[in-house]
């Protein structure tokens, strides 16, 4: 199974596993998932953490290449395609991370691995 994890989801796998489902937990643990992490979310974490809302990332941040590797994450890089599709989508979340996380899955294939209810109304496959 392909997926694309949230940076939440992500974020919550390296570091607080009990906010995350047991069907989330389980098919990111899977050892016939492939599992991916957009730039996106790097940005998002880097953006945040820079504002405040998300202090604690720094160490990870420093280190996500690392960490990706380690959990034998892979990094998904933005494509034009993906930003025309992010475009494109629906209006009913106007978070620009999640829409550029949801063109990405759905560009891609992939199950977004997301609490977040409103990335399927954009048309995005979701896990939780």
């Amino acid at each position: 199974m392909k997926l694309l994890l949230d940076t939440h989801a992500y974020i919550w796998w390296t570091s607080d596993l009990k906010r995350l489902s047991a069907k989330a937990r389980k098919a990111i643990g899977a050892r016939a998932s492939h599992v991916h992490v957009s730039a996106i979310s790097a940005y998002e974490m880097a953006f945040k953490h820079r504002s405040g809302d998300l202090p604690r990332v720094g160490p990870l941040l420093m280190r996500l290449d690392e960490d990706l590797a380690e959990r034998g994450f892979t990094q998904l890089p933005v494509t034009l395609e993906h930003g025309r599709r992010a475009g494109e989508l629906a209006d009913e979340h106007g978070d620009p991370f999640d829409r550029l996380l949801a063109a990405q899955a759905i560009v891609e294939r992939m199950a977004i691995v997301t609490n977040d209810e409103k990335l399927a109304a954009l048309g995005a496959t979701c896990l939780w």
